[in-house]
């Protein structure tokens, strides 16, 4: 099994963003997914210094995936997802299906994101076609949905031609919206953000009337109120999922990479029950569940 850290989804102060990278270069990590996915406003790291930390992480041993936005919305953005492409290093992780088409042009390698509507094996089939090397399934699907979509891809002689990533430990991002919620609960337009979600760097968290954590606010993009957690689900894992992946959510999550290895075959359980975590999609249950 191989672990992965995905794109960060949070607008962090640039020292804080290379402070994380400098030290995710000595985590117990493989792959690091790097860049921009969520807001284009969020600019304190410009692409040319992506692709720097990008060069330092693989000069350090990691596999570094440049993520493209799951969102586009102007020109300026589709650019900005070109020079990503056209980076001339690294293969990049599509979160939108242009970014798949622009790569597939470029002959560059892709991992195909979990913003992706990607359901079924006659689909893989076409992006693996097109020239994609690994995908992350949609974060609401679950184990036996997985299966089913292996016993399929086995079907049409495509299992072992790319590899499959669960989306494991983080804030689900569930859905990307042209509004920005982050500035809608500071009473601010879109336009005139400020970035105020810099000040959130783990988003904001809004409850139900009975103080249920039902959603996690993050500029445009909804995630689940619970912090999703497969670490126990990892023997279930074997033989369908290749790549574990975290969402980083802070310091943390690198020392939390270690757990995972450690309960790979199910031999350090943690106890999450009673926290604030969730594992409910991964049983074909309601997202909120902890099985």
């Amino acid at each position: 099994m191989k672990y992965s850290l995905g794109p960060l989804l949070y607008f962090w102060p640039k020292m804080d963003v290379e402070a994380f990278y400098q030290q995710a270069a000595e985590a117990n990590t493989d792959i690091i997914y790097l860049g921009e996915t969520v807001c284009s406003k969020r600019r304190e790291i410009k692409p040319a210094h992506w692709f720097d930390i990008a060069k330092a992480l693989s000069a350090s041993g990691k596999q570094v995936v440049l993520s493209t936005m799951a969102l586009l919305e102007a020109p300026s953005e589709v650019n900005v997802m070109k020079k990503y492409i056209d980076n001339g290093d690294f293969a990049i992780e599509a979160n939108d299906v242009s970014a798949i088409q622009l790569a597939h042009e470029s002959k560059v390698p892709f991992v195909v994101g979990p913003a992706v509507n990607c359901y079924n094996a006659q689909t893989l089939n076409l992006f693996l076609k097109k020239g994609m090397i690994r995908w992350c399934m949609p974060v609401e699907l679950s184990r036996d949905w997985l299966q089913n979509v292996a016993s399929e891809c086995e079907q049409l002689g495509i299992r072992d031609k790319f590899e499959t990533e669960v989306f494991s430990y983080g804030y689900l991002p569930l859905a990307y919206s042209a509004r920005c919620f982050t500035a809608r609960a500071e009473d601010r337009a879109k336009d005139d953000c400020e970035t105020c979600c810099i000040k959130y760097p783990t988003g904001i968290t809004v409850n139900s009337q009975e103080e249920q954590k039902i959603f996690t606010l993050n500029g445009i993009q909804t995630q689940s109120g619970y912090c999703y957690n497969l670490i126990n689900d990892q023997p279930g894992m074997a033989g369908l999922v290749d790549v574990v992946r975290l969402s980083p959510m802070g310091i943390d999550t690198l020392s939390l990479v270690d757990s995972f290895r450690a309960n790979q075959h199910g031999e350090q359980q943690q106890p999450l029950k009673g926290g604030h975590h969730c594992n409910g999609y991964w049983h074909n249950l309601a997202g909120l569940n902890i099985e």
